[in-house]
């Protein structure tokens, strides 16, 4: 009987494990497949490993592993796929059950009868989310599907299973700095989508702030796109021909008018304008350069406190 792994990362989700272990036993309990619950304690400090180490002693499917400290979500999905290489099929899924269990029957129906190497999923709606989050976050897939060769689906979602070998193909990407939705994309493979509405937490609140989907959207673009880095070459090469014909500007009206007192302000306005371009500039390369230092240190994407794993 072909064996299923699923990845459920978690960070500060007390109240959601056993929820979301209920929703999916109750979910596969019908289903045809051998499966084992792989959490991933990202460094909580609540008490979520407790809760998944209670029910790995009443339940021999339930793993776990306990980070040292939170690296991230990124690393945790890594970790998964590290420990699942054995099984047949792997999933990932949000604890907070806002990745559907009942899709998961109609998931893995499709990849166990048809050729498809991923069955993935995208919310075809927000509804519930802030409008400001929503527009953003649209915004973002936009972006990136223009200045990168990724086709990011808008509403994509980690949500989705995979065979083996698309598991082991993504093991192969070793960078430190992560961003899984373009990873998924990059390695190829043949994918179909499930679409669903937008399901609310059924607990607490989501531990991603507005400014951590910020920072999470600009690692992705950094990562899988150099467009930034040409629009510095843009800026600098755009003001210099305007400040050449500036400058024969200022030559002709000094020959014909000879008033070198005029002119102050918009001295400042071009030092000021010139000055934020450079540093905007600087920005870019310091952001590319910081992935590039910590890819050379050869760190660890994690480091494991305790498991349970064989």
């Amino acid at each position: 009987m072909k064996l299923l792994s699923i990845i459920v990362p978690c960070f500060n989700e007390e109240n959601s494990i056993n929820l979301f272990y209920n929703e999916i036993n109750e979910t596969l309990k019908n289903i045809d497949i051998n499966y084992q619950i792989l959490f991933i304690d990202d460094g909580s400090n609540d008490n979520t490993l407790t809760t998944i180490k209670k029910l790995s002693i009443r339940y021999n499917n339930i793993k776990y592993i306990s980070f040292s400290r939170n690296f991230g979500k990124e690393s945790a999905i890594y970790a998964g796929f590290q420990y699942s290489k054995n099984c047949d099929y792997v999933v990932i899924m949000d604890v907070d059950l806002q990745d559907p269990p009942s899709l998961l029957p109609e998931m893995i129906d499709i990849i166990q009868n048809s050729n498809y190497d991923i069955i993935a999923t995208r919310r075809v709606s927000r509804k519930g989310e802030p409008i400001i989050r929503s527009y953003f976050a649209r915004l973002f897939y936009k972006i990136i599907n223009r200045i990168s060769n990724l086709e990011l689906a808008d509403g994509v979602r980690d949500y989705r299973i995979m065979t083996k070998e698309v598991a082991n193909s993504i093991l192969q990407l070793t960078e430190y700095n992560r961003f899984s939705k373009g990873l998924f994309s990059w390695v190829g493979f043949k994918t179909k989508w499930v679409e669903y509405e937008n399901i609310e937490r059924k607990t607490d609140e989501s531990s991603w702030s507005f400014w951590e989907l910020v920072k999470y959207s600009i690692e992705g673009i950094v990562a899988f796109s150099t467009l930034p880095l040409s629009i510095s070459t843009f800026f600098g090469i755009l003001i210099s021909i305007i400040a050449f014909f500036f400058m024969i500007f200022i030559i002709i009206r000094n020959l014909l008018y000879g008033d070198p007192v005029q002119g102050w302000a918009s001295t400042i306005c071009i030092i000021l304008l010139l000055s934020g371009i450079q540093l905007f500039s600087i920005g870019i390369l310091g952001k590319y350069l910081e992935k590039t230092y910590l890819e050379t240190k050869h760190r660890p994407i994690y480091i494991i406190k305790e498991f349970n794993i064989d």
